[in-house]
C-alpha cells in the first residue's frame, strides 16, 4: 500500500512529465517564449532569474544606481584592458535571435566577444559572470546598450578599437551616406579576405526560405523604400517588431563594414512568423507573390499614423484602376475606382500537343499583349462572385510598377505551371504605348511614363519541386546580378530576358 505522500509525489511527477512534454513540443514549434515560461514554472527558478535581472539592471545604470536599497555606486570606466587582444571577430555573428544560450531569456543579453555566445546579465549570479570564470573569457558587449564590459571585474571598457564591432551590431547611416549609395562603386572586404558589394550580399536560406530572400532582394532595389528604412528615426514612432526587423535587415544588407559578405534574415523571419500567425514560416515553401502582398500591406498598416494616412509603401507602389462591371442580363454598368499595389497578368494557355520532334512547344508572348488587359477596352470574363464582364483601365501609374505573371493554377488533383516565356523590355518601357488610355498631363506640364526594370523574380523547375531566384540591377554601374540565396554573380542583361519571369518591379524614369 502506498502512503499518502507517495501518492502525492507520484501525481506531482506525472504533472511535471506532462509539462516537460509540452515544453519540448512548443520549442520544436519555434514558440520559445511560451516554452521558457513553462520551464521556469516547472523548475521553480522564476524568482531567482527575476532577481538576477534586477541586479543586472542596477549594474547597467552607469549613474548612481541603488544596490539592494542600501548603497549607490558608479561603474568604473577604463580606456585600457589587458584582455582586448582576446576578442575574436571571426566568430561574431549578430544576425540571430538575441536569447541567452542558457536561460533562453531575451532580457539583458550580452555577447561574449571571445566565443560569440550569448549570455544573460553580468552580476555575480548571472550566466555571463559564470561563463567568464569557467571559460576565461572576459570581454562582453551588451546587445542593447552597446556598452562593453570586462568580467568578472565588471568595469566598462571605453576603447575606440571596438567601434567596428558596434557598427556591425547596429549599422548606422547618415543621410549623406544614404544619398551616395547608388553612386558608390567601391567593393568591401570581409574578415575572411573575400570581397563583396554593399547591397549585393547573399542571404542565408535557413530552410525553404528562398521565397523570402528573393522578395527582400527585390525590395532592396526600390530606392525610396530602402532610404526610408536605412534611417531608424523615420519609423521610431512605430511599435511593430516587423517594421524594426525589416529596418535592421536593410541596414545590414547595405552596410559596408560587415565582418562577412552575407547576412542571415533569422530575426526578420521570426518577426514574420509571429506577425503572419505562422502563415509564412521556416521549413515551409511559400509563394513570393503572396509574401510580397502580405509584407507590403502589413508594413503599410504598421507604419501609418492614422487610418487614412499614407506610408512609404503606398508612395512607392500604389496606383489606381478604373473597373467597369457588366452583369449578364443587366444593361447597367458598375463603374468604380480601386487602388492596387501589383498588377496580375494572365498568360495564354500552353499548347496541348507536341511538335514533330516530340518535344513540348514552349510558347512566347509579348508583355505588350498581356498589358492590353488594362487598356480599358479588353473584356475579361470572371465567374466569382457572379458571372460578369470586366474592363480595367489604369488611371494612375505608381513610381514603381509591379507585375505578377500568373503561372500557377491549382485543379482538383495537382498544381500546374504555365511555361510560357514573356518577352519584355529591360529599359525604356513606354507605358503609354502599352496602355494608351493613361491620363495625359495638363498643359504646360511634363510627365514621364517610361519605366526601367530593376528586379525580375523567376521560377525554375516543376511546380512543387522548383526554386526561385532573382535578377537585380546595380544602379551605380548599371550591371545585372543573379542572386539565389548565398549565390551572387554578375550576369548579362540578355540572360534576364530568357528566364521564366514570375514577378517584376519596374522603376519610373526621372524626367
Amino acid at each position: 500500500m502506498k502512503t499518502e505522500r507517495e501518492v502525492t509525489n507520484g501525481g506531482v511527477e506525472e504533472e511535471r512529465a506532462v509539462k516537460r512534454k509540452r515544453v519540448v513540443e512548443r520549442s520544436n514549434d519555434h514558440d520559445v517564449e511560451e516554452a521558457e515560461n513553462e520551464q521556469k514554472k516547472d523548475n521553480g527558478v522564476a524568482k531567482v532569474e527575476k532577481k538576477v535581472e534586477l541586479d543586472d539592471k542596477e549594474d547597467d545604470d552607469a549613474d548612481a544606481s541603488k544596490l539592494r536599497g542600501k548603497h549607490s555606486r558608479r561603474v568604473e570606466v577604463r580606456r585600457d584592458c589587458p584582455y582586448l587582444d582576446t576578442v575574436n571577430r571571426q566568430v561574431l555573428d549578430f544576425d540571430f535571435e538575441r536569447f541567452c544560450s542558457v536561460s533562453l531569456s531575451n532580457l539583458n543579453v550580452y555577447a561574449c566577444l571571445v566565443c560569440g555566445k550569448y549570455f544573460q546579465g553580468r552580476s555575480q549570479k548571472s550566466h555571463a559572470y559564470t561563463h567568464s570564470l569557467e571559460a576565461g573569457h572576459h570581454v562582453y558587449i551588451n546587445l542593447l546598450t552597446e556598452k562593453v564590459y570586462c568580467l568578472p571585474d565588471s568595469y566598462e571598457i571605453n576603447d575606440p578599437s571596438l567601434d567596428d564591432i558596434r557598427h556591425v551590431l547596429n549599422p548606422r547611416f547618415s543621410r549623406a551616406q544614404v544619398e551616395e549609395l547608388d553612386r558608390n562603386k567601391q567593393w568591401s572586404r570581409a574578415l575572411d579576405g573575400s570581397d563583396y558589394l554593399p547591397g549585393m550580399v547573399g542571404l542565408n536560406n535557413i530552410q525553404k526560405t528562398e521565397f523570402v530572400n528573393v522578395t527582400i532582394q527585390s525590395l532592396m532595389r526600390v530606392t525610396p523604400l530602402r532610404n526610408f528604412f536605412l534611417i531608424p528615426e523615420n519609423y521610431q514612432h512605430c511599435k511593430s517588431t516587423l517594421v524594426h526587423r525589416f529596418g535592421e535587415l536593410t541596414r545590414k544588407i547595405w552596410h559596408a563594414r560587415n565582418f562577412k559578405g552575407q547576412v542571415s534574415p533569422h530575426e526578420f523571419l521570426q518577426a514574420v512568423m509571429k506577425a503572419s500567425k505562422k502563415r509564412f514560416r521556416i521549413g515551409q515553401q511559400s509563394d513570393p507573390v503572396e509574401f510580397m502582398s502580405w509584407l507590403l500591406n502589413t508594413l503599410h498598416m504598421d507604419l501609418r499614423t492614422s487610418k487614412d494616412a499614407s506610408s512609404i509603401i503606398h508612395q512607392c507602389f500604389q496606383g489606381e484602376l478604373e473597373v467597369v462591371r457588366e452583369y449578364q442580363g443587366n444593361e447597367n454598368k458598375e463603374i468604380s475606382r480601386m487602388p492596387f499595389l501589383m498588377l496580375g497578368l494572365d498568360l495564354p494557355p500552353p499548347p496541348l500537343f507536341k511538335d514533330v520532334m516530340e518535344k513540348n512547344i514552349i510558347p512566347q508572348v509579348a508583355l505588350f499583349d498581356l498589358l492590353k488587359k488594362f487598356d480599358g477596352e479588353t473584356v475579361t470574363e470572371v465567374v466569382r462572385p457572379r458571372l460578369a464582364r470586366m474592363r480595367y483601365r489604369v488611371t494612375r501609374s505608381p513610381p514603381y510598377l509591379m507585375f505578377h505573371m500568373v503561372r500557377f493554377k491549382k485543379n482538383n488533383f495537382f498544381k500546374e505551371k504555365n511555361p510560357t516565356l514573356v518577352n519584355f523590355p529591360v529599359k525604356d518601357m513606354e507605358l503609354r504605348d502599352y496602355i494608351p488610355s493613361l491620363p495625359t498631363a495638363a498643359e504646360g506640364e511634363k510627365t514621364c511614363t517610361k519605366y526601367n526594370l530593376i528586379a525580375n523574380i523567376v521560377h525554375d523547375g516543376k511546380p512543387e519541386d522548383g526554386y526561385f531566384r532573382v535578377f537585380v540591377q546595380r544602379k551605380s554601374q548599371e550591371l545585372w546580378y543573379e542572386m539565389q540565396d548565398l549565390h551572387v554573380a554578375e550576369t548579362l542583361p540578355q540572360m534576364v530576358e530568357l528566364s521564366e519571369a514570375y514577378m517584376q518591379i519596374y522603376e519610373l524614369q526621372e524626367e
